[in-house]
């Protein structure tokens, strides 16, 4: 049975998917892992960029010797997962993403960016600072904030998946969207859906973005259906 590979988002840690764990089939071999600078893990040498979380990606799958993963990505995972199977289609069998932005642009990544301020954070939202201090110790999560921030931005100037790209992407794929989400929208996501050669659109009623806020059995049954996992 091939392996599930789960990745989190931007701020975000493997730690998220706790909750999700014990509703996946137990014969299902699930893996997750942090990306650099998040739930822990060092600092990439350089800024945080797209292009060296998929190489990270790309570099654990070849490690652990997997032919090929499913993934399930989370807003930024998603978008990882849909470039690494672009560059190397080979070790993913298929690719269910939730939550993913990908209408990047310079207005849309300056907006995104406007709520990534850690004194605002600090001031306005201190519960969301302390999680955040939690998450990513030993790091310093107002650096991860900041390093965010400015890979959206860069993201905006050069963003990886357009329209000629998606095209692309060769494997099975499954774009999932709130119906609530505040950051992505369900216009970008049928996008998206439109202008890969294998996709499936979801959407979840009743779900915002956050993933501490989803309907965990919802998500684990999607995730059966997709993936054709017994239950």
């Amino acid at each position: 049975m091939e392996p599930l590979l789960l990745l989190h988002g931007a701020l975000g840690a493997q730690s998220q998917f706790e909750p999700l764990l014990p509703l996946l089939p137990a014969q299902v071999p699930v893996y997750s892992f942090n990306f650099e600078g998040h739930g822990g893990a060092g600092m990439p040498g350089g800024p945080f960029r797209i292009e060296t979380f998929v190489q990270q990606l790309l570099e654990w799958i070849n490690d652990r010797g997997f032919t090929k993963v499913n993934v399930f990505g989370f807003s930024m995972g998603g978008y990882v997962a849909l470039e690494a199977a672009r560059q190397r289609p080979e070790n993913f069998s298929s690719i269910f993403t939730l939550a993913t932005k990908f209408a990047w642009s310079p207005e849309a990544a300056t907006h995104e960016t406007s709520r990534l301020r850690p004194d605002v954070v600090t001031e306005k939202l201190p519960a969301f600072a302390q999680t955040l201090e939690e998450r990513h110790a030993p790091q310093n999560w107002e650096e991860v904030m900041l390093r965010t921030a400015e890979m959206m931005l860069h993201l905006g100037q050069v963003p990886l998946l357009k329209p000629e790209q998606l095209s692309q992407v060769p494997v099975p794929v499954r774009i999932a969207i709130g119906d609530r989400d505040q950051i992505v929208t369900v216009e970008e996501s049928l996008a998206v859906y439109k202008q890969l050669p294998q996709a499936e659109l979801q959407v979840f009623p009743n779900t915002r973005h956050p993933l501490e806020q989803l309907d965990w059995p919802m998500l684990a049954q999607a995730l059966q259906h997709f993936f054709k996992y017994a239950f």
